[in-house]
């Protein structure tokens, strides 16, 4: 006679393989996901090698046409905090589709803009619709994905990664044998292309959606933050940057002290906030994010004024930070499964660390290229190993309901984190370059914002140790 806990072993086994396995569809979903995010990205940086052909064609300085660039990220930061609150009302689904017909039809304005003016306000409205497929693309991939969500996004981000790169080269492509308006009129077969596909292969989520009421005050405190913030960090040295900025910070404490009274009638739960797995990642996410940018600010500025390379010459030295993180970034959801989130994560931050080092030793010995690659493609290898095994386990930790809150409470942090860090190392560095002004060597200085920038690596290794040692159960998938 076979026992009960015998007879149940086989359905636990397959209990556990059910959960491991992915859903049907899965790869539907993230590749549909994945446009949107890509196109986001893309556009972001698409315009940047573009800006002295639009300033000549437009009859414009480069100072006017520059807001091309800075409205859509402006307009992106705007909108992000309505995420969680559209989602609830009319389903990802719905909304996606909403999204990216707006950011087709704003493409083709853009591309038949008659004046500097005109195309800056049709890229204003082309980055608020844009502002929402990014964290759309995530939350869609995080409830298709459930606890698989490492090894799927895995290979969703690489579009994402592939976004910045592939930026400037269309850019220069198109720009070379057509007009600059090509650059938003491309978008129109890709965001056809993206309807159909998004229509035919999204689950609709009707059935999901729970409406609420707009927090208009959180929106009108917290939207507005984020956009002053951005502005300031961006224009720091600047007497409007600083009051910027002081005015982002008091309205971020405004939110964060109504929405705490508010609760879930909050424009973001901020109660998420007290889950320790969802606090330790958004954490792990926000410094991971600024750190990046910040040795992405401070490297270049190194090679140029310290080392004396051109920027051509830079922008060649720096391409091994990014293979390091396009090696790794396919298999971290493998090594996840094998190796759990926080040993991961934490092997991950010791090894950013390490390749952050030898820019300490290369600022006050001069510039060694071999050192230089080596320590580039390591940095990639451990920024890329912290990123989605912290997303996985944020995602993990909440209930399925509450994935579009979370997903805006964690786009938002990440989008603090670059001009946060960038910011901090940016006036530090200043300020050294400051003091040793009159000793003809800036050598001082950069070894000073580099031992900065190890010790916020220091400080994202402690942050990792906070993390769950494997990727949460969750119930609700």
């Amino acid at each position: 006679m076979r026992s009960p806990l015998r007879a149940s072993a086989p359905a636990l086994i397959a209990g556990v393989d059910q959960a491991d396995r992915l859903a049907t569809g899965v790869w539907k979903v993230v590749c549909v996901a994945a446009i949107g995010s890509f196109m986001a990205q893309l556009d972001a940086t698409v315009v940047n090698v573009s800006l002295a052909p639009l300033a000549h064609d437009l009859h414009v300085t480069l100072s006017a046409i520059q807001w091309v660039t800075s409205g859509y990220l402006l307009a992106l930061a705007l909108m992000l905090p309505l995420n969680g609150w559209l989602v609830d009302r009319i389903g990802a689904k719905a909304l996606y589709l909403w999204c990216f017909s707006a950011f087709t039809l704003t493409s083709a304005l853009c591309g038949l803009a008659w004046s500097a003016n005109s195309l800056i306000v049709f890229r204003i409205l082309q980055g608020m619709s844009g502002g929402l497929l990014a964290p759309m693309a995530q939350m869609m991939i995080a409830r298709a994905a459930g606890r698989q969500m490492a090894q799927v996004v895995s290979v969703a981000a690489l579009p994402v990664l592939l976004a910045p790169l592939l930026g400037p080269v269309i850019a220069g492509a198109i720009l070379q044998f057509a007009s600059w308006r090509w650059l938003f009129l491309i978008n129109l077969p890709v965001g056809v292309l993206a309807l159909v596909l998004a229509a035919a292969f999204l689950p609709n989520d009707r059935e999901e959606t729970r409406p609420r009421s707009l927090d208009l005050l959180g929106l009108a405190l917290l939207s507005p933050g984020l956009v002053l913030f951005l502005y300031g960090s961006d224009h720091l040295g600047e007497g409007i940057g600083v009051a910027a900025l002081a005015a982002s910070i008091a309205l971020f404490a405004l939110f964060y002290r109504t929405a705490g009274a508010k609760g879930d009638a909050a424009l973001i739960d901020l109660r998420l906030l007290k889950g320790k797995v969802f606090s330790a990642s958004i954490m792990a996410m926000f410094m991971t994010n600024g750190i990046a940018f910040a040795g992405q600010m401070l490297i270049p500025i190194y090679l140029v004024r310290a080392c004396g390379l051109s920027p051509s010459e830079t922008g060649l030295l720096l391409a091994p930070l990014g293979l390091g993180m396009m090696c790794t970034y396919p298999f971290m959801g493998h090594l996840t499964k094998r190796f759990g989130v926080r040993k991961l994560a934490a092997c991950g931050a010791l090894l950013a660390l390490a390749g952050t080092l030898p820019f300490v030793f290369l600022a006050q010995h001069g510039l060694i290229v071999a050192v230089l690659v080596a320590s580039l493609f390591i940095r990639g290898v451990g920024v890329s190993a912290i990123g989605i095994p912290s997303i996985s386990s944020g995602y993990a930790s909440v209930a399925r309901q509450d994935l579009p809150m979370a997903t805006t409470a964690m786009n938002i942090v990440q989008r603090l984190g670059g001009p946060t860090m960038t910011t901090l190392c940016a006036t530090f560095l200043g300020w050294r370059l400051s003091a040793t002004a009159g000793l003809g060597s800036t050598a001082g200085a950069f070894m000073a914002a580099f031992g900065l920038l190890c010790a916020l690596h220091a400080v994202l290794f402690l942050a990792t140790l906070r993390l769950p040692w494997r990727v949460p159960e969750r119930s609700a998938l």
